[in-house]
């Protein structure tokens, strides 16, 4: 089995960071992609940033500079540096990872129970 465990969030004040970690621990092959989404009270589920295999980054335009997405491939963990923080980036952030338990796994996606930002004004 795999889990996802998040940590890093917390209650900040505005112009603030922080930085998210996730680990992913279990029987684990191949690790693909790895992402991170958000979600805001009321709000539906979105995309905050990705990362490939390779390095790969891609981000939501609402990030615009702010947030920058890594990952250690030899400890299985992603990272968000959240920085200048605003009010409306308040969410639960969630950790996904596409990944593969066995070399003849199919490529499955993960989610983490999520990690609580909260930013004050």
């Amino acid at each position: 089995q795999v889990q996802l465990v998040e940590s890093g969030g917390g209650l900040v004040q505005a112009g603030g960071s922080l930085r998210l970690s996730c680990a992913a621990s279990g029987t684990i092959f191949f690790i693909n992609a790895m992402a991170w989404y958000r979600q805001a009270p009321g709000k539906q589920r979105e995309l905050v940033a990705t990362i490939t295999s390779g390095g790969s980054t891609n981000y939501a335009d609402f990030v615009k500079g702010r947030f920058t997405i890594s990952r250690d491939n030899a400890k299985n963990t992603v990272n968000l540096q959240i920085n200048s923080l605003r009010p409306e980036d308040t969410a639960v952030y969630y950790c996904n990872v596409n990944l593969r338990e066995y070399l003849w796994s199919a490529l499955r996606d993960y989610w983490g129970k999520g990690t609580l930002v909260t930013v004050s004004s």
